[in-house]
């Protein structure tokens, strides 16, 4: 029987990466304290360090564009949806 994966939260793992670059206890004490694997610490650690920058960035693109394609799906939904009123309003 095979074991389930675990799967972390967001918030656990940056809580961990911030611990481990803080370096106030090594890899695998960090490990041991929180149940996982010393190369899954060092994963979150460097995943941390590289995407830090981005955190600060002031033109965040990947939200933003995120953000405007699903304005621009909503607003084109509402504009059927307004389109089918006017088409039921006519056949009543």
């Amino acid at each position: 029987m095979s074991k389930k994966r675990r799967r972390f939260t967001e918030s656990f793992k940056a809580k961990v990466a911030l611990e481990a670059v803080r370096e106030t206890s090594t890899l695998s004490e960090l490990a041991s304290k929180y149940q996982v694997h010393p190369n899954q610490v060092s994963a979150w650690k460097k995943q941390l360090i590289h995407q830090a920058p981005e955190l600060f960035s002031r033109n965040n693109s990947l939200a933003s564009k995120e953000e405007e394609k699903l304005i621009a799906t909503l607003y084109e939904e509402i504009g059927r949806l307004k389109m089918d009123i006017r088409w039921l309003e006519k056949k009543l």
